[in-house]
């Protein structure tokens, strides 16, 4: 075909050859096409993806909440252990009446452990959220020995007891060869109050189930 030849008339449409009226309605229907796509279908293309991400979500959380309802029972089996747990804990913690023999409890291991106390300061009861927490700043002299016995001592005490801070250095007043303490630990051991009902602070695990 001689395209030089061609006279393509456009108020004449219908003479023009076969080939380029194919030509032509093929690029119009292109056109048209992506004109619909880009103001029609992309946006509901768009939605669709949306809803089935949705979908998805959903179908997720169901499988999860499904999950948890099978297992049920099994949660509330765990839930009373871990409150039975709890339980268990707080009464490792002394009441008001029971701390003075638990403060004596810190020093008769100290002693026992063969240490001697040159500081034995309680500090200021520290409430929290359903305890109380009193520091005691101690510094005992003796050996590493001595000082491991006495921590050991501390975790064995039936009642909460910890200690923070822990300083150990030589004494500048021990001459060697000679039997006194070579060493001086300072530290601070917490023990720890429970708050009862009424008090600035409840239980936990009853203010739970009163929600």
């Amino acid at each position: 075909m001689n395209l030089s030849n061609l006279n393509l008339d456009i108020n004449n449409i219908g003479s023009w050859p076969v080939a380029i009226k194919a030509t032509v309605v093929l690029i119009l229907c292109g056109f048209i096409t992506g004109l619909v796509y880009y103001f029609d279908t992309q946006d509901q293309l768009a939605g669709l993806y949306a809803y089935q991400a949705k979908e998805q979500e959903l179908k997720n959380n169901f499988e999860a909440k499904q999950k948890k309802a099978v297992n049920l029972d099994e949660y509330r089996q765990q839930l009373d252990e871990i409150e039975k747990s709890f339980g268990d804990l707080l009464r490792q913690l002394p009441d008001k009446t029971q701390v003075p023999d638990l403060l004596v409890d810190v020093s008769q291991t100290g002693l026992a452990s063969g240490l001697e106390f040159e500081l034995f300061k309680p500090g200021n009861e520290t409430q929290k959220d359903f305890y109380a927490e009193l520091p005691i700043d101690i510094r005992v002299l003796g050996s590493y020995m001595e000082f491991g016995t006495f921590i050991s001592g501390l975790a064995a005490l039936p009642r909460i007891v910890t200690i923070h801070n822990i300083r150990i250095t030589p004494r500048k007043d021990s001459p060697a060869g000679t039997k006194i303490k070579p060493l001086s630990m300072d530290a601070q051991v917490k023990t720890y109050r429970y708050l009862e009902e009424g008090s600035a602070a409840a239980d936990p695990v009853k203010r739970s189930r009163k929600q």
